[in-house]
């Protein structure tokens, strides 16, 4: 039987946040859990969008969480040759192809998804052109762990996706499966934002000769608007003046159980009982606000 490998997959563009951090608890008590390893990668693949010093403070607020990785921390900036090589490998293949089309044309169709059209124009390289996923795996639905069968529209399941973008900066579905393969992911534990890409990355899984990974997919963490809590919605960093309180709106937020007498023991003992009772058929499949403990416990 395979080990269990979990990781957290940070991106640089801004501090820690209580949805980030549902992730990071998330994914290492489901690995820890198993009694297997939990990384950390920091995917830097998109220097416009990173914050200056956000990967360092990411990593000192998780040591300061007690959530600590296995292992070394991998920067996606540092591993560009390798996606490289795949991309080629693709291209030569035929698995891949230069396309020109717009943001605007694609809105312009009538489904809002890319129809493919430039799979056979034959296209070559330039600065200008992107480069897509020919689909030859096409996935209709898959089983998430937590919110159970998850089915996917007609026109989306035969998208040929972008894996490098106009830009010439490497897409996000295509590093993250090369990444997670190669560091021998086996569970990929995320929030549900991200349920809508998951098949085009067993898709690439599967051209690739790869085996899939087992995936859950949290609650996202709201804001009083029911918003996406997010960065982008300028969510405040987490706190750590109270860390045991901290780790328990977590468990309460991930629908874990709690020991009674939480206020009087350390954050490693918490962490070793939330790893002792972590059951991922708990974790709610409704997105949520975060916990009052006052209505909770």
């Amino acid at each position: 039987m395979k080990n269990s490998v979990g990781r957290f997959a940070p991106s640089p563009s801004g501090l820690l946040h209580f949805g980030s951090f549902i992730t990071a608890l998330g994914s290492y008590l489901q690995a820890k859990s198993a009694q297997g390893h939990w990384l950390v990668r920091i995917e830097d693949l998109d220097p416009p969008r990173e914050v200056s010093g956000a990967a360092a403070d990411i990593l000192f607020t998780l040591e300061k969480l007690g959530l600590y990785w296995d292992g070394e921390v991998v920067y996606q900036s540092t591993r560009l040759a390798r996606y490289q090589d795949i991309l080629h490998s693709l291209i030569q293949d035929k698995g891949a192809y230069y396309c020109d089309c717009s943001r605007q044309r694609v809105q312009n169709l009538a489904s809002h998804v890319y129809d493919n059209h430039c799979q056979n124009r034959h296209l070559t390289a330039s600065h200008q052109r992107a480069i897509r996923f020919k689909q030859t795996y096409v996935i209709d639905r898959f089983i998430d762990n937590i919110r159970q069968c998850q089915r996917i529209s007609v026109p989306k399941q035969h998208e040929d996706f972008i894996i490098r973008r106009k830009d010439g900066l490497f897409a996000y579905n295509f590093a993250v499966v090369i990444d997670d393969h190669e560091q021998g992911v086996t569970e990929v534990v995320r929030g549900a934002d991200l349920l809508s890409v998951t098949t085009k990355q067993m898709s690439l899984y599967l051209q690739l000769g790869w085996s899939l990974p087992s995936y859950y997919h949290l609650p996202l963490v709201l804001n009083q608007n029911r918003d996406k809590l997010s960065k982008q919605n300028h969510a405040p960093p987490i706190k750590l003046d109270n860390i045991t309180q901290l780790l328990i709106k977590g468990l309460v937020f991930l629908g874990q159980p709690i020991p009674h007498d939480w206020q009087d023991g350390s954050k490693e003992q918490l962490l070793q009982w939330a790893i002792n009772h972590w059951n991922a058929v708990r974790v709610p499949q409704k997105d949520s606000i975060i916990p009052d403990l006052t209505a909770n416990i």
